[in-house]
């Protein structure tokens, strides 16, 4: 995918790894923050779409950062909708978990290894919405 070096977090610190890059993504804040802003070089910066980096850290690295965040339209969900119905799209689920189950889902998602998503179902058979209750 273009990437020159493939590090193995389980393994290897990526700061032990990468050193002055252009731009940082973080996807996952906290820690993984704050261990970002040493590997990016002067003007370079770190887009979070977790955690607001700090400005007092930025500056101090010569660093910009920014947090990205958006808001979920109508339109689009819809659209992503039609797509997964028609099977032109297909989510990765990575599992489903019952709603009596939901500390277990969220468990889960703490361990920071989840590929896809944690789906939770909240009833057993899909049904029309007038049946509900």
């Amino acid at each position: 995918m273009g990437a020159d070096v493939a590090i193995d977090y389980t393994r290897t610190k990526f700061e032990d790894v990468a050193k002055d890059v252009d731009v940082v993504l973080d996807t996952v804040g906290r820690d993984t923050l704050e261990r970002s802003y040493g590997v990016v070089k002067k003007a370079g910066i770190i887009v979070s779409i977790v955690d607001e980096p700090k400005l007092q850290t930025l500056e101090a690295h010569g660093i910009r950062g920014v947090t990205l965040r958006c808001t979920p339209k109508v339109g689009v969900l819809e659209e992503l909708s039609k797509l997964m119905e028609a099977k032109k799209l297909t989510p990765v689920i990575s599992r489903t978990f019952p709603m009596t189950q939901v500390v277990q889902a969220q468990d889960q998602i703490a361990t920071r290894h989840t590929r896809g998503k944690i789906v939770l179902n909240i009833r057993d058979e899909p049904g029309p919405l007038s049946a509900r209750s």
